[in-house]
């Protein structure tokens, strides 16, 4: 389903307010649906930039009212595209409350469609773990003087942390032969580098993933979903969009080529509330580390940001130490695991969890059914960066994204206790 956008509606993913005047692409809100002895789980992937659970939540009820699904069997993920209308609270504006209305009208109609479509025959169920390792790298490049990098000068001296390459994906057909295979009706694929990019300057676009995923649709004649990876400390530094979108095409197909049986022996979906606090943070402090790197780094442009981020400041002062409650879920779709975690999750978080899974197959989507902001590994805390600045974009307390791995897990293990005989 497309998720219409006008001229008129601010675009989030910068610090100030967007404005785009045309649009490459669509802004898509994509579903597939699966079932197995009576249970479904549905993967949901909006071309937005992110989106909070006060707006999920009703969603997911009333695609459990039209659907008769349960909402911990449905994870709507977030592509984090930079080029959307926008759909929070962030930095110097506002949600657009009309494109919201429209992303929510769309998603339940793409869950109803998917649903109504359910094909009555089998389906085969293939995976393959390809790799695209020049489409991102760790943006957190430590500068010369010991700044973490964000935007301006690029003196790097190294990474200061991983960038994940994997690239799985799996694809649904019917039954066919191996000298005739019949047509793929969908699929989906998964990769950790921040979604940032157009082909043309200015524009609404879903970027390189999601101009990705409609090339494959066009060449392959199938539903294909975009899953974002564990992507927080990622981005595309070196490449254009257009380069960066025929890489991730190629590297998909050569994955498409590679595909093996992976029986679809059970489905299942667990999801929990996840408990967290609004930091603590030290006004002074906050207000230094971000003009000295603007100052330093950023040039005349520099003077506009620093006070973005003071206005943040002050509005979440009220706020420190607060409780609040989000979602964590994974799902099971025969050997594979998929983990929905609700914010911008550094790329070592989501390493860990690979690691430690007791599922060998093993995958993160972030940005999915909540947004909590960025979720950085305690050493980048130490680091500094944009990233642990404090505001809308970053407000949890340290050692949240460690914890979250940590609750994700057990939730990945009681799947696994549950596959015993």
């Amino acid at each position: 389903m497309e998720l219409v956008a006008e001229d008129a509606m601010v675009i989030a993913g910068g610090i100030h307010a967007g404005q785009a005047k045309g649009q490459e692409g669509l802004l898509r809100a994509v579903a597939v649906v699966l079932e197995k002895d009576q249970t479904k789980v549905v993967m949901v992937s909006l071309d937005v930039l992110m989106m909070t659970r006060h707006v999920l939540d009703p969603i997911l009820a009333d695609i459990q009212k039209e659907c008769g699904i349960s909402p911990e069997q449905v994870m709507i993920h977030c592509t984090h595209t930079h080029h959307a209308p926008s759909t929070l609270r962030l930095h110097d504006y506002q949600a657009d409350p009309r494109f919201i209305a429209r992303v929510h009208r769309a998603t339940v109609q793409a869950v109803q469609q998917a649903n109504a479509a359910l094909s009555e025959d089998s389906l085969e169920a293939f995976f393959s773990l390809g790799r695209e390792e020049t489409v991102g790298r760790n943006s957190r490049q430590m500068l010369t003087d010991g700044s973490i990098y964000w935007i301006g000068r690029r003196e790097f001296v190294r990474p200061t942390g991983p960038f994940d390459s994997q690239l799985p994906v799996m694809g649904f057909r019917s039954k066919g032969s191996a000298k005739d295979p019949a047509p793929w009706k969908a699929l989906w694929f998964n990769h950790s580098t921040h979604t940032i990019g157009t082909f043309r300057s200015g524009v609404r676009s879903p970027s390189f993933y999601g101009l990705a995923a409609q090339q494959l649709e066009a060449d392959l004649g199938a539903h294909v979903l975009f899953l974002e990876g564990a992507s927080g400390s990622t981005h595309n530094l070196d490449l254009s969009c257009q380069e960066a979108t025929h890489r991730m095409v190629h590297a998909v197909q050569d994955a498409l080529n590679a595909m093996q049986p992976a029986p679809m022996q059970r489905l299942a979906a667990i999801r929990r509330p996840f408990t967290y606090r609004v930091r603590h943070f030290d006004e002074a402090a906050e207000h230094q580390a971000v003009s000295d790197y603007c100052t330093q780094w950023v040039g005349p442009y520099g003077r506009q940001v620093i006070p973005v981020f003071k206005a943040m400041r002050d509005e979440l002062a009220p706020h420190q130490g607060e409780e609040r409650e989000t979602w964590i879920q994974v799902m099971l779709l025969g050997d594979v695991a998929m983990v929905a975690v609700p914010a911008e999750f550094f790329t070592q978080l989501g390493l860990d969890i690979k690691e430690r899974s007791p599922f060998k197959k093993t995958f993160v989507a972030e940005l999915s059914n909540d947004w909590i902001g960025y979720l950085p590994d305690l050493e980048a805390h130490r680091l500094g960066g944009y990233q642990v600045w404090t505001g809308y974009h970053s407000y949890c307390e340290p050692g949240t994204g460690e914890r979250m791995v940590d609750e994700v897990l057990q939730l990945l293990e009681m799947l696994k206790q549950s596959e015993l005989p």
